[in-house]
């Protein structure tokens, strides 16, 4: 068998795969399935500082391959994540990734800050909120926002820093370099898309928010062209995700330059996906030759 064992940014893991922020939740409702030690890390349920009940449903709506979502940052706030999840996670053997979010700097601050100390081996600064100072744009579509949120987190946390990216720019690239130069150690990529769906009968939005986040294997061809494009334009590590569903999905993301990956949408459909991605990791490397899997980051040939 492959050594599928991956450091990320200083973090050891067993094997690249992790569990995207909000489809996993806190991975308690996956113990009962199989250990979650079989997988490389979990990216938690995207924690604010206050306890968010997200927004009104409808709030999820499937589409051809793919599902949209705007659940709305729905958890119990960062008090309730540091006394009830996080003990359960230091038991499961896995590396612990905190998705962090808020509507300002200043909150985000305060976020990192209060994981300082605790066992947490990363942090996963999702700057596709809506930075409500700044008439409600989101922090990841401005190249400046992106960089002064990162560079004021950076400041405020001793953890490794990994800042999520929107897919929803002009210029992924030019983001992602602002994020490194700001003090960020390594980028995830894609968030979801925006998107949306209209009821022709009621001739309203499926979505009681009218618009929400498309995920699934109808964007995977977009998320690996702006891995590509990232691995391309930093020196920093990159995390790859959006629409991956299979072990072959994950060795084309990895081509694609990056180092681990996060699931997401896939589990909906079926809980037991980790599990056979990362049986299917290991056959693929058998069948190829590939003796470790990191052997495979960034190898795809452009023409």
């Amino acid at each position: 068998m492959a050594d599928l064992s991956v450091n990320f940014c200083g973090v050891e893991m067993k094997n690249p795969l992790i569990t995207a922020s909000g489809a996993y939740g806190y991975g308690r409702e996956y113990t009962d399935l199989y250990p979650l030690s079989k997988i490389g890390g979990i990216s938690t349920k995207g924690t604010t500082l206050n306890e968010k009940d997200g927004n009104p449903p409808p709030r999820i709506a499937e589409t051809p391959s793919g599902m949209l979502n705007s659940v709305g940052l729905q958890n119990g706030g960062i008090k309730k994540f540091l006394t009830y999840e996080l003990p359960n996670l230091e038991k499961q053997n896995i590396a612990i990734i905190a998705n962090v979010a808020g509507g300002t700097i200043e909150e985000c601050v305060e976020l990192v800050s209060m994981l300082e100390g605790t066992s947490v081996d990363m942090i996963e600064l999702n700057i596709s909120c809506p930075n409500v100072k700044q008439g409600g744009a989101a922090f990841g579509t401005n190249k400046d926002c992106a960089a002064e949120i990162t560079k004021a987190v950076r400041n405020a946390t001793s953890k490794p820093l990994m800042v999520k990216l929107s897919p929803n720019v002009t210029s992924i690239s030019d983001i992602a370099k602002a994020v490194e130069a700001a003090g960020a150690d390594a980028i995830s990529l894609i968030n979801t898309l925006l998107g949306m769906r209209i009821d022709i009968k009621s001739r309203r939005p499926i979505l009681k928010n009218n618009v929400g986040g498309l995920s699934g294997p109808a964007v995977f061809p977009i998320a690996v062209r702006m891995v590509w494009q990232v691995a391309n334009a930093v020196e920093i590590p990159v995390c790859g995700m959006g629409g991956i569903s299979c072990a072959e999905d994950a060795v084309e993301i990895m081509m694609a330059g990056a180092e681990c990956f996060q699931i997401g949408a896939v589990m909906f459909n079926d809980p037991y996906a980790p599990v056979k991605i990362i049986d299917g990791l290991n056959e693929w490397c058998d069948k190829n030759g590939v003796k470790n899997i990191s052997e495979i980051v960034g190898t795809v040939k452009p023409w």
